[in-house]
């Protein structure tokens, strides 16, 4: 049945040899002072584009950033090195590289003012929370991108997987995080490239051990060995588990502001003209924005219905269209 998968996945006329494949992916064989020097040329480049687009919140810029970023190279020549059983330093290359792209985003934070919202940039917030349709997407795109480099006739998706796999802008958010002092946020971001790292390590190690890139005594066998799989399962429960628990999170999360809303417009059905106009969550803390014409009504009578319909401890702030903010308190207390 493998051999069968293998043939159809990546047919013997457009399969590429494992030299040429060491030789696109190995920084450390064939020509190294050329490889690394343009290597680290265009991750520089790519880290001041990328670092660019998310300070104006430009997506176009993002993701030109995103196309010429040489990072996949190293991770997936980690996939290829780990399949084989031999070490290729490829991982202390991506080590260095991260921590070039975090520096360049701290770098460039100190040209945001000292109260800039991050979250109100589009291209921060949408890498500061992520979830189990991200890990799928980069699954997914590790694949894609694996099948594309072992195969002469779809070189030409390479582009594509590149826009799809985010690797260096959410190191650019993390370094722009830190900088601001906001280290949650920067986690998230970390939490993301991270999931994106090893869901492309386990894209590469599942096509490169399955299409017989592997060790010799793998190649004879037609199978991978145990300690691959192992290791494959390692990396997949690794990344699984926090962006479960991030889902769940941001599930409850949720259901809580819906939960708040209906209740906060329950507290205000008898107030002539006033509505809620939303309700957002922001660090545990859920913000009630109302408009009224008058004034509000004691903000206990809200604490008072929301037990029972969200977690006791959650703190509640009331804004009103008047710039007024009123700190009701934590729900339970």
């Amino acid at each position: 049945m493998l051999n069968g998968v293998r043939a159809r996945v990546l047919p013997t006329a457009q399969r590429r040899t494992l030299n040429e494949l060491t030789q696109d992916l190995d920084l450390s064989s064939g020509d190294t002072t050329s490889k690394r020097s343009a290597f680290w040329t265009m991750l520089t480049l790519s880290s001041v584009i990328a670092a660019g687009g998310v300070l104006t919140d430009s997506t176009a810029t993002v993701i030109g950033a995103m196309i010429i970023a040489p990072l996949a190279t190293p991770i997936m020549g980690i996939a290829l090195g780990s399949v084989q059983r031999r070490r290729t330093g490829a991982a202390w290359t991506v080590l260095f590289a991260c921590s070039l792209v975090i520096v360049m985003g701290m770098l460039f934070s100190t040209v945001l003012p000292g109260d800039y919202d991050l979250l109100s940039n589009s291209q921060i917030a949408s890498r500061t929370s992520p979830g189990l349709m991200d890990l799928v997407a980069a699954l997914a795109t590790g694949l894609a991108g694996a099948v594309a480099l072992a195969r002469r006739d779809v070189a030409a998706v390479l582009p594509g997987v590149a826009i799809a796999i985010s690797l260096v802008p959410p190191l650019v958010v993390a370094g722009v995080c830190l900088g601001q002092l906001s280290g949650w946020l920067a986690l998230g971001a970390l939490v993301l490239f991270v999931s994106n790292f090893f869901a492309l390590v386990f894209g590469g190690m599942v096509v490169f051990a399955t299409l017989g890139y592997g060790t010799q005594a793998d190649r004879a066998s037609g199978r991978p060995a145990r300690r691959t799989y192992a290791a494959m399962a390692l990396l997949f429960t690794v990344v699984f588990v926090p962006l479960a628990a991030n889902t769940t999170i941001t599930l409850l999360l949720s259901t809580w502001t819906g939960r708040t809303k209906d209740t906060a417009e329950e507290w205000l059905a008898e107030e002539p003209g006033a509505s809620v106009t939303s309700v957002d969550s922001t660090s545990r803390t859920m913000y009630v924005h109302v408009r009224t014409p008058g004034d509000l009504p004691p903000v206990k009578g809200l604490l008072d219905r929301l037990q029972g319909r969200i977690p006791d401890g959650i703190p509640v702030v009331v804004d009103t269209s008047r710039g007024q903010r009123i700190d009701a308190g934590a729900v339970g207390d």
